[in-house]
Protein backbone atom coordinates (compact mmCIF):
# COMPACT_ATOMS: atom_id res chain seq x y z
CA UNK A 1 0.00 0.00 0.00
CA UNK A 2 1.42 3.40 -0.55
CA UNK A 3 3.00 5.40 1.70
CA UNK A 4 0.89 8.16 0.90
CA UNK A 5 -2.32 6.97 0.51
CA UNK A 6 -4.89 8.82 3.67
CA UNK A 7 -7.77 6.46 5.50
CA UNK A 8 -11.04 8.33 7.30
CA UNK A 9 -12.62 6.61 9.97
CA UNK A 10 -15.39 8.23 11.48
CA UNK A 11 -17.35 8.10 14.86
CA UNK A 12 -19.41 5.31 13.70
CA UNK A 13 -16.11 2.81 13.57
CA UNK A 14 -16.74 0.16 16.36
CA UNK A 15 -14.42 1.57 18.93
CA UNK A 16 -13.55 -1.87 20.45
CA UNK A 17 -12.07 -2.90 17.02
CA UNK A 18 -10.47 -0.11 16.91
CA UNK A 19 -8.43 -0.09 20.16
CA UNK A 20 -7.86 -3.32 20.09
CA UNK A 21 -5.75 -3.28 16.78
CA UNK A 22 -4.49 0.03 17.66
CA UNK A 23 -2.11 -0.32 20.82
CA UNK A 24 0.99 1.81 19.90
CA UNK A 25 3.33 -0.79 19.66
CA UNK A 26 5.69 -2.35 17.11
CA UNK A 27 5.85 -6.17 16.02
CA UNK A 28 8.67 -6.65 19.76
CA UNK A 29 5.63 -5.06 21.92
CA UNK A 30 8.03 -1.59 22.13
CA UNK A 31 6.32 1.50 23.07
CA UNK A 32 5.91 4.39 20.12
CA UNK A 33 4.03 6.67 21.30
CA UNK A 34 0.21 7.71 21.27
CA UNK A 35 -2.21 6.88 17.65
CA UNK A 36 1.31 5.09 16.15
CA UNK A 37 1.22 1.38 15.53
CA UNK A 38 3.93 -1.01 13.47
CA UNK A 39 1.39 -3.35 11.01
CA UNK A 40 2.27 -6.86 10.05
CA UNK A 41 3.84 -6.25 6.92
CA UNK A 42 6.69 -3.73 8.61
CA UNK A 43 4.45 -0.16 7.81
CA UNK A 44 3.73 2.30 10.51
CA UNK A 45 0.46 3.53 10.92
CA UNK A 46 -0.35 6.80 12.47
CA UNK A 47 -3.98 7.70 13.10
CA UNK A 48 -5.59 11.07 15.12
CA UNK A 49 -9.26 11.91 15.70
CA UNK A 50 -9.43 15.86 14.46
CA UNK A 51 -11.77 18.58 15.78
CA UNK A 52 -14.45 17.56 14.25
CA UNK A 53 -14.27 14.10 15.31
CA UNK A 54 -13.37 12.13 12.65
CA UNK A 55 -10.56 9.91 12.64
CA UNK A 56 -7.55 10.01 9.99
CA UNK A 57 -4.70 7.87 9.70
CA UNK A 58 -1.47 7.75 7.53
CA UNK A 59 0.56 4.90 6.23
CA UNK A 60 4.72 4.91 6.75
CA UNK A 61 7.85 3.07 6.16
CA UNK A 62 9.52 4.61 9.22
CA UNK A 63 8.59 5.38 12.48
CA UNK A 64 10.15 8.72 12.88
CA UNK A 65 7.81 9.78 9.36
CA UNK A 66 5.59 8.67 10.79
CA UNK A 67 5.83 10.35 14.44
CA UNK A 68 6.75 13.61 12.54
CA UNK A 69 3.23 13.67 10.75
CA UNK A 70 0.97 12.99 13.47
CA UNK A 71 3.04 15.89 15.36
CA UNK A 72 2.43 18.05 12.33
CA UNK A 73 -1.21 16.80 11.66
CA UNK A 74 -2.19 17.52 15.18
CA UNK A 75 -0.46 21.00 15.02
CA UNK A 76 -2.25 22.10 11.96
CA UNK A 77 -6.32 20.73 13.34
CA UNK A 78 -5.13 22.83 16.53
CA UNK A 79 -4.11 25.80 14.78
CA UNK A 80 -6.44 25.93 11.88
CA UNK A 81 -10.22 25.89 12.06
CA UNK A 82 -10.49 24.39 8.83
CA UNK A 83 -11.16 20.53 8.19
CA UNK A 84 -8.27 18.86 7.83
CA UNK A 85 -8.19 17.26 4.16
CA UNK A 86 -10.01 14.48 4.15
CA UNK A 87 -8.26 12.60 0.53
CA UNK A 88 -5.26 13.30 -0.91
CA UNK A 89 -4.48 13.09 -4.62
CA UNK A 90 -1.28 13.97 -6.84
CA UNK A 91 -1.23 17.01 -8.55
CA UNK A 92 -1.07 14.99 -11.61
CA UNK A 93 -4.03 13.14 -10.79
CA UNK A 94 -6.02 16.19 -10.08
CA UNK A 95 -4.89 18.00 -13.32
CA UNK A 96 -6.72 14.89 -15.24
CA UNK A 97 -9.57 14.55 -12.94
CA UNK A 98 -9.96 18.75 -13.31
CA UNK A 99 -9.12 18.96 -17.21
CA UNK A 100 -12.03 15.85 -17.52
CA UNK A 101 -14.50 16.92 -15.43
CA UNK A 102 -14.17 20.68 -14.96
CA UNK A 103 -13.02 22.09 -18.20
CA UNK A 104 -14.16 19.39 -20.86
CA UNK A 105 -16.53 22.04 -22.51
CA UNK A 106 -13.52 24.62 -23.51
CA UNK A 107 -12.27 24.69 -26.67
CA UNK A 108 -9.86 22.41 -28.10
CA UNK A 109 -7.26 25.99 -28.14
CA UNK A 110 -7.95 26.64 -24.97
CA UNK A 111 -7.90 22.74 -23.26
CA UNK A 112 -4.86 22.54 -25.75
CA UNK A 113 -3.29 26.02 -23.97
CA UNK A 114 -4.06 24.08 -20.59
CA UNK A 115 -2.53 20.89 -21.07
CA UNK A 116 0.65 22.82 -22.83
CA UNK A 117 1.45 25.02 -20.17
CA UNK A 118 0.82 22.21 -17.33
CA UNK A 119 2.71 19.64 -19.15
CA UNK A 120 5.54 21.34 -20.13
CA UNK A 121 6.04 24.14 -17.28
CA UNK A 122 4.37 22.86 -13.87
CA UNK A 123 4.41 18.63 -13.95
CA UNK A 124 8.31 18.90 -13.74
CA UNK A 125 7.94 20.86 -10.70
CA UNK A 126 4.95 19.67 -8.66
CA UNK A 127 3.37 17.15 -10.91
CA UNK A 128 4.29 14.44 -8.37
CA UNK A 129 3.29 16.37 -4.93
CA UNK A 130 0.27 15.71 -3.12
CA UNK A 131 -2.04 18.79 -3.53
CA UNK A 132 -1.86 19.72 0.33
CA UNK A 133 2.02 19.71 -0.21
CA UNK A 134 2.29 22.30 -2.52
CA UNK A 135 3.22 25.42 -1.43
CA UNK A 136 4.13 29.37 -2.08
CA UNK A 137 7.38 28.53 -3.08
CA UNK A 138 6.23 26.04 -5.17
CA UNK A 139 4.50 27.84 -7.45
CA UNK A 140 7.12 31.09 -7.39
CA UNK A 141 9.94 29.03 -8.51
CA UNK A 142 8.00 27.77 -11.55
CA UNK A 143 7.08 31.65 -12.47
CA UNK A 144 10.68 33.05 -11.75
CA UNK A 145 12.32 30.48 -13.75
CA UNK A 146 9.99 30.70 -16.77
CA UNK A 147 10.65 34.52 -16.67
CA UNK A 148 14.15 34.24 -17.45
CA UNK A 149 13.55 32.71 -20.62
CA UNK A 150 9.24 33.11 -21.74
CA UNK A 151 7.48 35.56 -23.00
CA UNK A 152 5.29 37.53 -20.40
CA UNK A 153 1.93 36.33 -22.09
CA UNK A 154 3.15 32.72 -21.65
CA UNK A 155 4.41 33.09 -17.81
CA UNK A 156 0.91 34.68 -17.46
CA UNK A 157 -0.88 31.54 -18.78
CA UNK A 158 0.97 29.31 -16.55
CA UNK A 159 0.30 31.59 -13.88
CA UNK A 160 -3.28 31.10 -14.91
CA UNK A 161 -3.10 27.47 -14.86
CA UNK A 162 -1.88 27.01 -11.62
CA UNK A 163 -4.28 29.59 -10.09
CA UNK A 164 -7.57 27.33 -12.46
CA UNK A 165 -6.69 24.04 -11.14
CA UNK A 166 -6.23 24.79 -7.10
CA UNK A 167 -8.80 27.41 -6.76
CA UNK A 168 -10.83 24.13 -7.73
CA UNK A 169 -9.18 21.99 -5.64
CA UNK A 170 -10.04 24.63 -2.58
CA UNK A 171 -13.81 24.39 -3.64
CA UNK A 172 -13.94 21.22 -3.67
CA UNK A 173 -12.26 20.75 0.03
CA UNK A 174 -8.94 19.12 -1.07
CA UNK A 175 -6.89 22.06 -0.13
CA UNK A 176 -7.62 24.41 3.02
CA UNK A 177 -5.51 26.95 1.13
CA UNK A 178 -4.74 28.21 -2.20
CA UNK A 179 -0.93 27.98 -2.50
CA UNK A 180 -0.67 31.02 -5.13
CA UNK A 181 -2.19 33.33 -2.06
CA UNK A 182 1.32 34.04 -1.24
CA UNK A 183 3.39 34.30 -4.50
CA UNK A 184 4.65 37.88 -5.71
CA UNK A 185 3.69 38.37 -9.41
CA UNK A 186 2.60 41.25 -10.31
CA UNK A 187 3.35 40.89 -14.19
CA UNK A 188 -0.29 41.03 -15.58
CA UNK A 189 -1.05 39.84 -19.16
CA UNK A 190 -0.09 42.22 -21.58
CA UNK A 191 -2.03 42.76 -24.23
CA UNK A 192 -0.88 43.52 -27.85
CA UNK A 193 -2.51 46.54 -29.77
CA UNK A 194 -5.36 44.99 -31.78
CA UNK A 195 -4.69 45.60 -35.50
CA UNK A 196 -7.88 46.90 -37.35
CA UNK A 197 -7.53 48.18 -41.14
CA UNK A 198 -8.34 51.34 -41.46
CA UNK A 199 -10.84 52.33 -43.91
CA UNK A 200 -8.29 52.88 -46.66
CA UNK A 201 -6.44 50.40 -45.55
CA UNK A 202 -9.72 48.04 -45.93
CA UNK A 203 -10.49 49.48 -49.52
CA UNK A 204 -7.08 48.70 -50.70
CA UNK A 205 -6.85 44.98 -49.37
CA UNK A 206 -10.37 44.55 -51.06
CA UNK A 207 -9.28 45.35 -54.27
CA UNK A 208 -5.83 43.07 -53.86
CA UNK A 209 -7.46 40.65 -52.53
CA UNK A 210 -9.96 40.08 -55.39
CA UNK A 211 -7.22 38.79 -57.23
CA UNK A 212 -6.20 35.88 -54.69
CA UNK A 213 -8.65 32.70 -54.82
CA UNK A 214 -9.39 32.76 -51.44
CA UNK A 215 -11.33 36.45 -51.50
CA UNK A 216 -14.47 35.65 -51.08
CA UNK A 217 -13.82 33.95 -47.44
CA UNK A 218 -12.00 37.39 -46.70
CA UNK A 219 -14.38 39.61 -48.30
CA UNK A 220 -17.04 37.30 -45.68
CA UNK A 221 -15.19 37.88 -42.59
CA UNK A 222 -15.07 41.36 -43.06
CA UNK A 223 -19.07 41.36 -43.42
CA UNK A 224 -19.82 38.80 -40.50
CA UNK A 225 -16.37 38.68 -38.04
CA UNK A 226 -16.34 34.78 -38.18
CA UNK A 227 -13.42 33.18 -36.06
CA UNK A 228 -11.12 31.33 -38.56
CA UNK A 229 -12.00 27.97 -37.07
CA UNK A 230 -16.03 28.60 -37.47
CA UNK A 231 -15.44 29.98 -41.36
CA UNK A 232 -13.52 26.83 -42.36
CA UNK A 233 -16.31 24.45 -40.47
CA UNK A 234 -19.13 26.14 -42.23
CA UNK A 235 -21.04 23.56 -44.04
CA UNK A 236 -24.37 24.29 -46.23
CA UNK A 237 -26.73 23.26 -43.59
CA UNK A 238 -25.49 26.22 -41.78
CA UNK A 239 -26.62 28.75 -44.58
CA UNK A 240 -30.79 29.40 -44.38
CA UNK A 241 -31.19 30.60 -47.83
CA UNK A 242 -35.04 31.67 -47.73
CA UNK A 243 -34.40 33.58 -43.81
CA UNK A 244 -30.93 34.76 -45.24
CA UNK A 245 -29.47 33.97 -42.26
CA UNK A 246 -25.83 31.84 -41.38
CA UNK A 247 -25.78 29.75 -38.39
CA UNK A 248 -22.19 29.23 -36.34
CA UNK A 249 -22.02 25.98 -34.40
CA UNK A 250 -19.01 24.31 -34.93
CA UNK A 251 -15.50 25.19 -35.46
CA UNK A 252 -12.49 23.18 -37.91
CA UNK A 253 -8.77 23.39 -37.73
CA UNK A 254 -6.01 21.37 -39.13
CA UNK A 255 -3.67 20.18 -36.71
CA UNK A 256 0.02 20.33 -38.39
CA UNK A 257 1.91 18.28 -35.70
CA UNK A 258 -0.12 14.89 -36.07
CA UNK A 259 -1.49 15.18 -39.53
CA UNK A 260 -5.55 15.74 -39.06
CA UNK A 261 -8.49 17.93 -39.09
CA UNK A 262 -10.25 18.37 -35.91
CA UNK A 263 -14.07 19.15 -35.47
CA UNK A 264 -15.07 20.74 -31.90
CA UNK A 265 -17.93 23.40 -30.87
CA UNK A 266 -17.24 27.06 -30.69
CA UNK A 267 -14.67 28.97 -28.76
CA UNK A 268 -17.49 29.43 -25.69
CA UNK A 269 -20.81 28.37 -25.50
CA UNK A 270 -22.01 32.33 -26.56
CA UNK A 271 -20.28 30.84 -30.02
CA UNK A 272 -23.16 29.38 -31.06
CA UNK A 273 -25.17 31.99 -32.70
CA UNK A 274 -27.42 32.77 -35.88
CA UNK A 275 -26.85 36.28 -37.50
CA UNK A 276 -28.51 37.63 -40.60
CA UNK A 277 -26.77 37.92 -43.37
CA UNK A 278 -25.56 41.45 -45.31
CA UNK A 279 -26.44 41.64 -48.91
CA UNK A 280 -22.93 40.94 -49.93
CA UNK A 281 -22.53 38.20 -47.61
CA UNK A 282 -25.49 36.73 -48.92
CA UNK A 283 -24.55 36.67 -52.85
CA UNK A 284 -20.65 35.58 -51.34
CA UNK A 285 -22.48 32.27 -49.97
CA UNK A 286 -25.24 31.93 -52.72
CA UNK A 287 -22.84 32.05 -55.66
CA UNK A 288 -21.06 29.14 -54.07
CA UNK A 289 -23.90 27.27 -53.05
CA UNK A 290 -25.30 27.27 -56.78
CA UNK A 291 -21.49 26.12 -58.11
CA UNK A 292 -21.55 23.29 -55.13
CA UNK A 293 -21.85 20.14 -57.44
CA UNK A 294 -19.39 21.41 -60.12
CA UNK A 295 -16.32 21.89 -57.93
CA UNK A 296 -13.72 19.52 -57.52
CA UNK A 297 -13.45 17.40 -54.47
CA UNK A 298 -10.31 15.12 -53.00
CA UNK A 299 -10.64 11.82 -51.30
CA UNK A 300 -10.15 14.18 -47.74
CA UNK A 301 -13.82 15.35 -48.17
CA UNK A 302 -15.05 11.55 -47.65
CA UNK A 303 -14.17 11.93 -44.00
CA UNK A 304 -16.77 12.28 -41.21
CA UNK A 305 -15.42 13.99 -38.41
CA UNK A 306 -17.43 13.93 -34.38
CA UNK A 307 -17.03 15.76 -31.67
CA UNK A 308 -19.16 16.32 -28.47
CA UNK A 309 -21.61 19.42 -28.32
CA UNK A 310 -21.69 20.77 -25.05
CA UNK A 311 -25.06 22.00 -25.27
CA UNK A 312 -26.97 18.95 -24.67
CA UNK A 313 -23.39 16.18 -24.40
CA UNK A 314 -24.37 14.21 -27.96
CA UNK A 315 -21.71 13.25 -30.48
CA UNK A 316 -22.48 15.44 -33.66
CA UNK A 317 -20.70 14.71 -36.95
CA UNK A 318 -19.10 16.55 -39.51
CA UNK A 319 -19.07 15.34 -43.31
CA UNK A 320 -16.19 17.46 -44.39
CA UNK A 321 -17.98 16.91 -47.90
CA UNK A 322 -20.62 19.91 -47.12
CA UNK A 323 -17.92 22.30 -46.47
CA UNK A 324 -18.89 24.98 -48.04
CA UNK A 325 -15.35 26.52 -48.28
CA UNK A 326 -12.81 24.07 -50.20
CA UNK A 327 -9.45 24.94 -52.35
CA UNK A 328 -10.86 24.99 -56.12
CA UNK A 329 -7.83 23.96 -56.96
CA UNK A 330 -6.56 20.67 -55.28
CA UNK A 331 -10.66 19.98 -53.72
CA UNK A 332 -9.16 20.03 -50.32
CA UNK A 333 -10.49 21.74 -46.74
CA UNK A 334 -8.57 25.53 -46.81
CA UNK A 335 -6.12 24.93 -43.82
CA UNK A 336 -5.51 27.69 -41.35
CA UNK A 337 -2.20 28.57 -41.95
CA UNK A 338 -3.09 28.74 -46.00
CA UNK A 339 -5.02 31.76 -45.31
CA UNK A 340 -2.00 33.42 -43.29
CA UNK A 341 0.32 32.91 -46.06
CA UNK A 342 -2.25 34.27 -48.58
CA UNK A 343 -2.92 37.36 -46.00
CA UNK A 344 1.16 37.66 -46.02
CA UNK A 345 1.06 37.78 -50.03
CA UNK A 346 -1.67 40.23 -50.37
CA UNK A 347 -0.13 42.70 -48.05
CA UNK A 348 3.26 42.62 -49.57
CA UNK A 349 1.60 43.56 -53.07
CA UNK A 350 -0.89 46.16 -51.68
CA UNK A 351 1.99 47.99 -49.67
CA UNK A 352 -0.10 47.12 -46.13
CA UNK A 353 1.50 46.44 -42.73
CA UNK A 354 1.18 42.51 -42.82
CA UNK A 355 -1.64 40.92 -40.67
CA UNK A 356 -3.58 37.76 -39.60
CA UNK A 357 -7.09 36.54 -40.55
CA UNK A 358 -7.99 37.64 -36.64
CA UNK A 359 -7.41 40.85 -37.97
CA UNK A 360 -10.43 41.06 -40.48
CA UNK A 361 -12.64 40.26 -37.44
CA UNK A 362 -11.56 42.93 -35.02
CA UNK A 363 -12.14 45.17 -38.33
CA UNK A 364 -15.69 44.38 -38.53
CA UNK A 365 -16.15 44.96 -35.43
CA UNK A 366 -14.63 48.40 -35.49
CA UNK A 367 -16.38 49.11 -38.51
CA UNK A 368 -20.13 48.15 -36.92
CA UNK A 369 -18.69 49.82 -33.80
CA UNK A 370 -17.92 52.99 -35.96
CA UNK A 371 -21.29 53.25 -37.60
CA UNK A 372 -23.24 52.58 -34.73
CA UNK A 373 -24.04 49.42 -34.20
CA UNK A 374 -25.05 48.56 -30.15
CA UNK A 375 -22.51 46.91 -28.54
CA UNK A 376 -24.96 44.63 -27.10
CA UNK A 377 -25.86 43.63 -30.85
CA UNK A 378 -22.42 43.09 -31.48
CA UNK A 379 -21.84 40.74 -28.65
CA UNK A 380 -24.28 38.28 -30.10
CA UNK A 381 -22.94 38.93 -33.63
CA UNK A 382 -19.17 38.08 -32.34
CA UNK A 383 -20.30 35.17 -30.32
CA UNK A 384 -18.37 36.89 -27.17
CA UNK A 385 -19.29 35.08 -24.11
CA UNK A 386 -19.38 38.21 -22.31
CA UNK A 387 -20.28 41.98 -23.27
CA UNK A 388 -17.21 43.42 -21.65
CA UNK A 389 -15.22 41.42 -24.32
CA UNK A 390 -16.69 43.27 -26.72
CA UNK A 391 -16.56 46.84 -24.33
CA UNK A 392 -12.45 46.46 -23.86
CA UNK A 393 -11.76 45.21 -26.95
CA UNK A 394 -13.98 47.35 -29.74
CA UNK A 395 -14.87 50.32 -28.03
CA UNK A 396 -11.96 51.97 -29.01
CA UNK A 397 -11.88 55.42 -31.11
CA UNK A 398 -9.69 55.24 -34.51
CA UNK A 399 -8.16 57.96 -36.33
CA UNK A 400 -11.23 57.89 -38.99
CA UNK A 401 -13.70 57.99 -36.20
CA UNK A 402 -11.91 60.93 -34.57
CA UNK A 403 -12.16 62.83 -37.99
CA UNK A 404 -15.87 61.90 -38.63
CA UNK A 405 -16.77 63.08 -35.07
CA UNK A 406 -14.88 66.25 -35.36
CA UNK A 407 -16.69 66.98 -38.98
CA UNK A 408 -20.32 66.21 -36.85
CA UNK A 409 -19.46 68.56 -34.52
CA UNK A 410 -18.64 71.04 -37.05
CA UNK A 411 -21.69 70.87 -38.47
CA UNK A 412 -23.73 70.99 -35.59
CA UNK A 413 -21.74 74.31 -34.76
Amino acid sequence: MPSSMLFLYTRDDAASNYKEQYMGKDLRGRELGEGIVQRKDGKYSARFTNRNGKRIEKYFDSVADAQKWITLAKLDDDSDSETAVEYRMTVDEWFKYWMKNFKKDLSPNTIRNYKERYYTNIQQYIGGMLLPDVKAMHCQQILNEMQESYATSTVYQTYICIGSMFKSALLNDLITKHPLDAVNFRTKKVKKPIRVLTIDEQRLFVQYADKNHNAKQFRLLLQTGLRTGELIGLTWDNFDIDKRLLTIDKSLEYRHERGYWRAGPPKTMAGFRTIPLTDEAFDILYDLYQKRKTRKESMTLSQVLTFTDPRHGIERTVCMKDLIFINFRTGEPVKNSTYDTNLYKICEKAGIKPFCMHALRHTFATRCIERGVNPKSLQKILGHAQLSTTMDTYVHVTDDSLELAMKIFEAVS
